[in-house]
């Protein structure tokens, strides 16, 4: 039975992620930050479609020494797919960005993914799958250029993930296959204005944003159906990058 880890499974695109690959037949381990509630009811749905084992794990990616430690917490056995979904996503106007704003967006968007897949490298090639195992980690099209405003150490940590991507792809081959999904917009941020909303969608061309489940599908492409995919960032934007 394949086994995946979806760090940031509980809620958003994380959990689509998760059903995703329980429908598929994957035992899962899903990390969550602070939402265990939510956790629990991605658990109990994944275990509904199929999945046979579901266990979950707090962990905080900023923390360091958490992050190090997580690989232990998961029970021996081979790993098939790591999908690292959970990110931070700070709006720092320029003028107010410090030192501490730039290192965090670093440590949980570019560090803890790469220490994470250090630590899982070793059960991610034992993994039986086509192609090998998985390594599946979520940038952003803005991060490849046409960047937004106010996000500047949002987008030095994605940017720095995607060069992970690639450099990651040559130290795992050819046991493991490393690739990036970059979205324009699958899931807004709660409190995203309307207004800004509007503007975005207007210059997509397939004249809606994404979904979680559009996330998902592409994760579970590049895990089962990809096996000759690795070191690519794949954009996810409806066509949003053409404007």
């Amino acid at each position: 039975m394949p086994r995946a880890i979806v760090i940031g499974g509980a809620r958003r695109v994380g959990r689509a992620v998760a059903l995703e690959l329980a429908h598929a037949g994957f035992e899962l381990d899903l990390t969550h930050r602070t939402s265990i509630l939510e956790a629990r009811s991605a658990a109990s749905e994944a275990r509904a479609l199929g999945s046979p084992d579901v266990r979950l794990h707090a962990l905080d990616l900023a923390d360091a020494e958490a992050v190090s430690a997580f690989a232990g917490s998961v029970p021996p056995g081979a790993v098939d797919a790591l999908v690292i979904v959970a990110s931070s996503y700070a709006r720092t106007p320029f003028g107010s960005i410090d030192a501490a704003a730039c290192e965090h967006e670093l440590r949980v968007n570019a560090v803890a993914p790469l220490l994470l897949a250090q630590a899982f490298a070793p059960r991610l090639r034992a993994s039986g799958l086509a192609g090998g195992g998985a390594v599946v980690a979520f940038g952003d099209i803005h991060a490849q250029g046409r960047p937004r405003r106010a996000y500047a150490p949002y987008l030095m940590s994605k940017a720095a993930l995607h060069a992970m991507v690639e450099a990651l792809a040559l130290e795992l081959a050819p046991d493991v296959r490393v690739n990036a999904i970059a979205p324009g917009v699958v899931a807004w941020p709660d409190d995203a204005p309307a207004d800004e909303r509007a503007r975005y969608e207007a210059r997509i061309p397939l004249v809606r944003p994404g979904t979680p489940e559009d996330a998902a599908r592409m994760v579970r492409s590049l895990v089962l159906d990809m096996p000759y995919v690795t070191g690519s960032v794949l954009r996810l934007d409806g066509g949003r990058w053409l404007r």
